[in-house]
């Protein structure tokens, strides 16, 4: 599979779910993420353009194309669907040994059989979780799950308050546009709360990259980039809670509406808390080893 081909598949699979990137797409972004020239990743951009997930605006930046104006028919859901269930399996049964806290390797011949995979096909799975950061290729002798350390994530979500309240102040400006107005408002539809007992809430996390891209900062870029990727895979995993979901979605509708009427320090005061409330099942895990 060629760098363009791989780009190409796994950015428009995700922009087809309306997944949360968390990569900024800019040819930059993109280049830095897979590590690559920004020749393949220019292509790749001009093919998800052609197939029109991803558009160009009037300022010449990218930005995902909306759902309900898309005019072409998905072309990475049916292509992708069959590799999306092992992925999704493999990508929770990482997250729950992650969770142990304790170091483990993958055992890649039981994993691939138990996943119906070849060894081939499992490692370019192992591969793409390793750019997520909830594994660590280590020389002669295999892969190693990331192990879960509480003070990790308290450290982490320290330094993503800073990162991402700073980003609030450099993006004001732009937050001001009729085009921002229409993205929060989008982002804010796109956060769901549950319509019945039967029925689960639907989290948008997309606010967060929005914030991040909006401040222009590489170097707030680059945190996020190098550190934040394990986090929102486990961050992911928590929102099938429904209590945590149900919160998150609340909270981002107060984020966004304080936003929206541009009322700064009451946004990033709820930003705050978000911060370091939205976090209730991995705030709450019991068994874990902290070392």
């Amino acid at each position: 599979m060629s760098l363009v081909t791989r780009i190409k598949n796994e950015i428009g699979s995700r922009l087809e779910r309306s997944e949360d990137l968390q990569i900024p797409l800019t040819v930059q972004g993109l280049s830095e993420h897979y590590g690559v020239s920004y020749t393949p990743v220019r292509e790749a951009i001009g093919e998800l353009i052609g197939v029109g997930l991803i558009r160009k605006k009037s300022n010449g930046r990218l930005e995902a194309t909306p759902p309900n104006k898309r005019t072409k028919k998905s072309i990475f859901l049916t292509k992708k669907e069959s590799e999306k269930k092992p992925v999704d399996n493999i990508t929770k049964e990482l997250v729950e040994i992650s969770l142990g806290g304790e170091e483990c390797f993958v055992r890649e011949e039981t994993t691939a059989s138990k996943h119906g995979l070849t060894r081939s096909t499992l490692r370019q799975i192992l591969q793409r979780l390793a750019g997520e950061g909830l594994l660590e290729h280590v020389p002669r002798r295999g892969w190693r799950v990331k192990p879960f350390r509480q003070e990790d994530m308290d450290a982490f979500i320290e330094v993503r308050e800073v990162m991402e309240l700073k980003a609030v102040d450099l993006a004001k400006a732009k937050l001001c546009s009729q085009e921002s107005q229409r993205k929060l408002r989008q982002i804010r539809e796109n956060n769901q709360l549950a319509k019945g007992k039967k029925d689960q809430a639907k989290i948008d996390n997309s606010l967060h990259a929005y914030l991040i891209d909006l401040a222009a900062n590489p170097y707030i870029n680059d945190f996020f980039n190098r550190h934040g990727r394990y986090f929102t895979i486990l961050f992911n995993w928590e929102g099938e809670n429904e209590k945590a979901a149900a919160e998150a979605v609340t909270q981002h509708h107060e984020i966004i509406d304080a936003l929206l009427a541009q009322n700064w320090s009451f946004a990033k005061k709820l930003l705050s808390h978000h911060f370091h409330s939205n976090h209730p099942v991995l705030s709450n895990l019991r068994g874990i080893k902290n070392k």
